[in-house]
């Protein structure tokens, strides 16, 4: 295969000018949603372990619920906005429903509370990612999908690494460099976390926009058989690509567990923190390129050689 020839700067401003208004949105409501989020999401194994007295494996059952939870629903949300033949109230329900649930951390006192609220979320969750996912691919041609996606990648994990600079100078600010989360820390953060998810879904809800399905992108309107749970109803490339995402989870583990082990390792809430904010960092410099470079290259070889360099950086991790 030929080595591709480089894009010129003004080439690639001139591609990302021409993306439709619901790229845009989406992206601004995953940034937003993300700074609220995660200024949580990473210190509620903290919040468990250190406020709640909540065991290890107590945390992993919580966390193995909730992305359960969203799995499951994405495979019906994605079917139901195929029938209904609209994408973007779906969409808005799911960003509502996870922004409704966070209020609720502020006043956990055990375990149970924090696993309605994720469960809530990650309904929230599932009820979205599907038709939000494809509300972009319906905006945008195929020859330059792999652009939209990068950019609402990069702008999602901006969000993420906003939210962890805001967690980690509210930390600082009230408990230091201490070991240990407290209480009001994290109480502090859910409300501050409540504005952005609020924005989020007034930008979703005002801005995006329902489009035409486009001639020849599946069942129509009102037409679309219920999903099916079989290997067999699926193509051969989706069951081989299930089999390596399923594998590849399985060698996987929860944030959660690393967070716990970088605590437990000696650092601080703070270091935890700023551990995060480095991870996402990169990956929101890197996400909208190589985007873009998957319109221009084999998109399977890029996401063998992510997978097999994460691997790599996983084994050598010294928290392991």
């Amino acid at each position: 295969m030929p080595t591709p020839t480089p894009e010129p700067p003004a080439s690639r401003l001139g591609r990302l000018r021409r993306l439709p208004r619901n790229v845009w949105v989406v992206t601004a409501t995953s940034f937003l949603t993300d700074i609220s989020s995660e200024m949580l999401v990473y210190l509620l194994p903290l919040f468990l372990a250190n406020v709640l007295g909540v065991r290890t494996a107590v945390i992993g059952l919580i966390e193995g619920i909730a992305e359960t939870t969203a799995s499951l629903v994405k495979v019906f949300s994605g079917w139901l906005s195929d029938r209904l033949g609209k994408r973007k109230w779906l969409t808005v329900t799911g960003y509502g429903l996870s922004t409704v649930a966070k209020p609720f951390l502020y006043l956990a006192t055990s375990w149970g509370w924090v696993l309605g609220v994720r469960f809530a979320d990650r309904v929230g969750k599932g009820i979205r990612t599907a038709p939000r996912d494809a509300m972009v691919a319906d905006s945008i041609d195929q020859h330059h999908r792999g652009l939209a996606f990068g950019l609402h990648r990069a702008g999602d994990t901006a969000g993420a690494f906003l939210g962890l600079l805001i967690a980690l100078g509210v930390v600082w600010l009230t408990q230091g460099g201490g070991l240990s989360l407290s209480r009001e820390t994290f109480r502090t953060l859910v409300l501050i976390s409540i504005i952005p998810a609020v924005l989020a879904v007034l930008v979703l809800a005002v801005g995006a926009r329902d489009l035409a399905r486009p001639a020849g992108s599946g069942a129509t309107a009102g037409k679309a058989a219920p999903p099916r749970l079989s290997l067999r109803s699926l193509s051969r490339p989706f069951r081989r690509f299930l089999v390596v995402v399923v594998f590849f989870t399985l060698g996987n583990s929860s944030d959660a567990f690393l967070v716990l082990r970088a605590q437990e390792r000696g650092l601080s809430v703070v270091g935890v923190l700023g551990m995060l904010v480095t991870f996402n960092l990169v990956y929101a410099i890197i996400a909208a390129p190589a985007g873009a470079l998957s319109d221009r290259i084999d998109r399977c070889r890029l996401i063998a050689g992510g997978w097999l360099l994460y691997a790599l950086l996983y084994n050598a991790n010294p928290l392991s």
